[in-house]
């Protein structure tokens, strides 16, 4: 990650914030590594691979089990991911008697990809709450501006006289698209990773896939008949969700920003940035970071789609790829929707005014 996006940066207040940083965090990826294992441990006892006193031994171990991280985050160079020497030293940690229902089946991309889908269940809770926030806010400002007159604009320039609601209606509309689309995608990302070292399950026999569909139910997530290991068109598909989210909001970053202009003056704000040299100056500086968060987001899905060419069965160099680029996509979508709902509190007015 940019140092400069970082929410203790100096600049960072404008691209990210801690709460979506938490969800990224490597507690949080060590809590849903944790919790893999014990679901493992028990989906494996629900069919019958191993006895529940077996799993019931693993699941209480792996509870109290605390990693050495600064031992793990030594070896991911080594290993390219955390996961090897997490299984290590959780292996080291159980009984004797639990070792049997310690990861059997699984392998590193299970644990990673599962956690990124539990960790998306987070990330679209608070985006569906962020997009609502949006919406009631232009709807809001619409009851109160809607009928004030103000001059539409094509291709910059001033073409016929329309309402404050004509304009409200393009934020709007789009918005609550987003929001219709997003209950149907979860189900594609919410979904558990598991297929084992090659992808086909066949570590555990003819019980692959009930141990899967016992895995999937203990974590509340969906399952496929086969693991989805080199098929990502599912986080492909979400990443472009987030892109049109912040391409939407710095849409309408991007007129505010023209509104504001001296000389337009078609919406106030109650407060705004100031400048080191013209104290005269407001700059809409919320409204601008929508437009910088939407073409980043932008320039990020070459990347996603990048990532979805994976070679065989499994590529470190997709994998990796995503890991960089799927966290900083949400994070600028995230923000945004914090920054527009602020940005659209401080409006003060709307449509054509005297100077």
């Amino acid at each position: 990650m940019n140092p400069l996006t970082r929410s203790d940066h100096l600049f960072g207040p404008l691209f990210s914030d801690a709460d979506t940083e938490d969800l990224w965090s490597t507690q949080r990826f060590i809590r849903e590594f944790t919790q893999f294992e014990s679901a493992l441990a028990g989906a494996l006892a629900d069919v019958g691979v191993v006895s529940r006193d077996v799993a019931d031994k693993a699941m209480t171990d792996i509870g109290t089990f605390s990693p050495d991280l600064a031992e793990i985050r030594k070896q991911v160079s080594v290993d390219g991911l955390p996961v090897p020497d997490f299984v290590r030293q959780l292996k080291a940690h159980v009984s004797a008697e639990a070792l049997p229902a310690i990861h059997k089946g699984a392998t590193s991309q299970d644990l990673i990809d599962t956690s990124v889908s539990l960790i998306l269940r987070d990330v679209s809770e608070r985006l569906t709450e962020g997009l609502v926030a949006v919406c009631l806010a232009l709807e809001a400002l619409d009851r109160q501006w809607g009928e004030t007159p103000m001059m539409g604009r094509t291709r910059m320039q001033a073409a016929l006289p329309i309402t404050v609601h004509d304009r409200l209606v393009t934020w709007l509309m789009p918005l609550q698209s987003h929001l219709a689309q997003l209950p149907k995608l979860r189900p594609r990302v919410e979904i558990l990773q598991f297929g084992g070292p090659v992808g086909n399950r066949a570590g555990l026999g003819n019980n692959g896939n009930a141990v899967a569909a016992a895995l999937a139910r203990r974590l509340n997530l969906a399952e496929e008949a086969r693991a989805w290991h080199v098929t990502r068109s599912n986080l492909g598909d979400y990443a472009n969700w987030l892109s049109s989210v912040t391409a939407s909001l710095g849409k309408m970053g991007q007129d505010l920003a023209l509104m504001a202009q001296q000389g337009v003056n078609e919406v106030r704000f109650s407060g705004g940035g100031t400048s080191s040299a013209m104290p005269h100056k407001l700059n809409p500086v919320l409204a601008e970071t929508l437009v910088s968060l939407a073409r980043f987001n932008a320039t990020q899905m070459s990347l996603i789609h990048g990532a979805m060419i994976h070679e065989q069965e499994r590529s470190g160099i997709a994998w990796t790829t995503e890991w960089m680029t799927l966290p900083a996509m949400v994070t600028a979508s995230t923000i945004a929707l914090k920054h527009a709902s602020s940005v659209l509190q401080n409006i003060e007015s709307l449509g054509s005014r005297p100077d």
